[in-house]
């Protein structure tokens, strides 16, 4: 449609409505209060709609647009992929590596695997593992440093990204007073993937959630010395719009990944509740 008809449409929709939807800046509209009060039933009815038409087309194929936290990404969803396409071969996937948090009704996304508590309006959210985290070096970090014999002792490593506030919850966990971030070089990698290759050539400590490296601690490039902590409530999910669930492609991304999750040989997670 073109922008005259648009606003034609909306001067009828406020005329049946008695009370104006916008306010009409110089260079934007606001919503006012009624059209704050329409715009959520009226974006879910029509995802409803979309949702409807998808389903009832009975295709499973398109694509399927998958925004992703970069370490997942790595470590997680691109060895197994392939398992999700070789059962859908009418599916193509797009996977986008990011940090950004999607927006749903704006980015052209599908589902997003995200970390946090899954409190997210309009979304459903399924829990698929805790976040946890420890700290994690290379072996041949120690070989220039005195021996690891406690938690505490890490404080006098360079430690990667100290900001993180993993680090402060993870030596709280283990009952080691006097961490300080701000006593530490700033050092940062910007995402987890980074910082562990960081480790590995024994730049420092990095602070990880060990069941992404576990390749890498079989073969002897990373150490794990101590337990795990956790923040309470935080796992990774999937997330996409509830209007939206019944959509084949993103029906079946969803079924696929929590069978992954659940099958013993198919990951190194213990499935979240």
């Amino acid at each position: 449609m073109t922008q005259a008809a648009v606003s034609y449409q909306i001067k009828l929709l406020e005329e049946r409505l008695g009370a104006p939807l916008f306010f009409r800046r110089t260079r934007a509209v606001e919503l006012t209060a009624t059209g704050r009060l329409l715009a959520p039933a009226t974006s879910e009815a029509l995802d409803q709609l979309a949702a409807a038409f998808s389903a009832a087309k009975a295709d499973a194929g398109g694509v399927l647009s998958i925004s992703v936290l970069p370490t997942f990404a790595a470590h997680w969803l691109a060895p197994r992929i392939g398992r999700f396409q070789m059962k859908h071969p009418d599916i193509a996937v797009r996977t986008r590596a990011t940090r950004d948090v999607a927006s749903f009704s704006r980015d052209d996304v599908d589902v997003a695997i995200r970390s946090g508590r899954g409190d997210w309006p309009g979304l459903e959210g399924h829990p698929l593992f805790p976040v946890d985290f420890t700290p994690m070096y290379s072996p041949k970090l120690i070989e220039r440093h005195d021996p690891i014999d406690g938690p505490a002792d890490l404080l006098r490593l360079l430690l990667i990204d100290p900001g993180d506030r993993w680090w402060t919850l993870w030596f709280d966990a283990m009952g080691v007073s006097g961490f300080e971030p701000a006593g530490h070089p700033d050092s940062r990698m910007g995402d987890q993937h980074l910082e562990a290759r960081a480790a590995i050539g024994g730049y420092g400590v990095a602070i990880l959630t060990p069941a992404f490296y576990r390749q890498e601690i079989e073969a002897g490039l990373l150490v794990q010395p101590f337990a795990t902590a956790s923040e309470a409530g935080q796992f990774y999910f999937l997330a996409y719009r509830t209007a939206r669930r019944t959509v084949p492609k993103i029906r079946a991304f969803r079924e696929w990944i929590l069978d992954e999750l659940r099958s013993g040989d198919a990951s190194d997670f213990e499935p979240a509740p």
